[in-house]
């Protein structure tokens, strides 16, 4: 089976490091000074490093795998089966009532960031959730334990084509946030998510509450 795999000349690296920092993946990390492919089980084969080389020391190329029980790439696409509560027949019928489905704790749309206007009314006083869009699917309690009393952000560092820490820095720096919340899943991509929240609340010099929940593709908090 064949994939994409980025590959780096040592002789053209000049060790600027944007490659790494572009990575979600952590894949790859400097040392001795040079970019180097450390995980090569990390490498989605996007390519989100080739064109922030200045030097053009990264290409992309095809390369032989051997199938493995967990297929190599971003861990966060490994196939798994999680396991969860049994449902009997009248559990799974589509014609499910509103007291099965829960009450929903959203209070706010838009809630994709790059959507959400960076001014408006709800960020007033709010108590600012940013969470991986994957994060309500893991989590059956998502909305009771995490959601309740916020105002609520989502979004995938890996799939969105954006630079989440300066729409964030200008949520947090131009409104009054009470708190950050930031929750992820245990997956390498899924730190971009938390580096740019992180980022964003320590550029805008503001002194508020913040924790990161991390999460576990069956839902646990790890």
């Amino acid at each position: 089976m064949e994939r994409n795999i980025i590959r780096i000349d040592e002789e053209k690296c000049i060790g600027c490091g944007l490659c790494a920092q572009a990575c979600h993946e952590a894949a790859i990390a400097m040392v001795d000074g040079k970019a180097k492919l450390v995980r090569e089980d990390f490498c989605d084969g996007l390519g989100n490093c080739l064109p922030v080389c200045p030097a053009g020391a990264i290409t992309m190329e095809k390369r032989e795998e051997e199938p493995k029980p967990l297929p190599c790439g971003c861990p966060g696409t490994n196939v798994q089966t999680i396991k969860g509560p049994e449902h009997n027949e009248k559990q799974a019928d589509v014609h499910v009532s509103t007291e099965v489905l829960g009450t929903s704790e959203l209070k706010q749309w838009p809630i994709q960031i790059k959507l959400v206007p960076v001014n408006a009314p709800y960020f007033n006083n709010a108590h600012l959730l940013i969470a991986a869009d994957c994060a309500a699917y893991a989590c059956g309690s998502f909305h009771r334990q995490f959601m309740k009393n916020k105002i609520t952000l989502i979004g995938c560092p890996k799939l969105d084509d954006t630079d989440y820490k300066n729409k964030l820095y200008d949520i947090i720096s131009g409104n009054n946030i009470k708190s950050l919340t930031v929750v992820r899943m245990q997956v390498p991509c899924c730190s971009g998510i938390e580096q740019a929240a992180v980022s964003a609340l320590k550029d805008s010099g503001k002194f508020i509450p913040w924790q990161v929940f991390t999460l576990s593709t069956d839902g646990e908090l790890c």
